[in-house]
């Protein structure tokens, strides 16, 4: 996929009405510190367009990044920061909750996992609960330059036991420092916008 122009177009707080796009929406959700940002900045082919942060919890907002005038990644509050309060968590979740709710046009949902640790609980209430709004999750298992290449598929399967999901469900290994994975997130992103764009077909 060949990135010509990024926009960060929308950026709705709690208070804030969401965008009536028409165009397709892929959404990420993950826990703080999972690499979130990193990601978003390596299919949008820039080097820190979507902020990262040393702070966790710091994704406030959902961020709506317009991508070639063609569709938009959407960039979901970080979920699970202890330091948080009950309050503000409670509000991101509702966030969130509203988004996939009225999103007219979200063709998926990528949830973010570490690959070096089992889910934690957070992570399989994440997608429990993605899956109770009507999504089936593609899971992004991040940080994968992280460990030895022989320790992957161990790790995927500590991932796929921990969330409790089989082979069928779509998991893809990701490394923002080798851009590991990009090109198979690219084709599947690239296979649902023909989708949207050739219905039927």
């Amino acid at each position: 996929m060949i990135i010509k122009d990024v926009n960060l177009e929308t950026v709705c707080g709690i208070t804030s009405k969401l965008p009536a796009n028409t165009q397709p929406e892929f959404a990420f959700a993950g826990k703080s510190n999972v690499g979130k940002s990193s990601l978003i900045n390596a299919l949008m082919n820039r080097r820190s367009y979507a902020r990262t942060s040393s702070q966790p919890g710091k994704t406030q907002t959902i961020n709506f990044y317009h991508i070639n005038d063609a569709f938009y990644y959407v960039d979901l509050p970080g979920y699970g920061y202890a330091r948080a309060s009950v309050e503000v968590k409670a509000k991101w979740g509702k966030m969130i909750e509203n988004y996939l709710h009225k999103s007219q046009m979200l063709r998926c949902v990528f949830l973010l996992i570490d690959i070096r640790h089992e889910p934690s609980s957070n992570d399989k209430l994440m997608y429990d609960w993605i899956v109770s709004q009507g999504f089936q999750p593609i899971l992004i298992a991040t940080k994968a330059d992280k460990i030895k290449r022989s320790q992957l598929q161990k790790q995927l399967k500590i991932l796929r036991t921990g969330l409790g999901v089989g082979t069928e469900v779509m998991m893809i290994p990701f490394s923002a420092e080798t851009k590991q994975g990009r090109e198979e997130i690219w084709n599947y992103l690239e296979t649902e916008i023909w989708k949207v764009e050739h219905p039927g077909e």
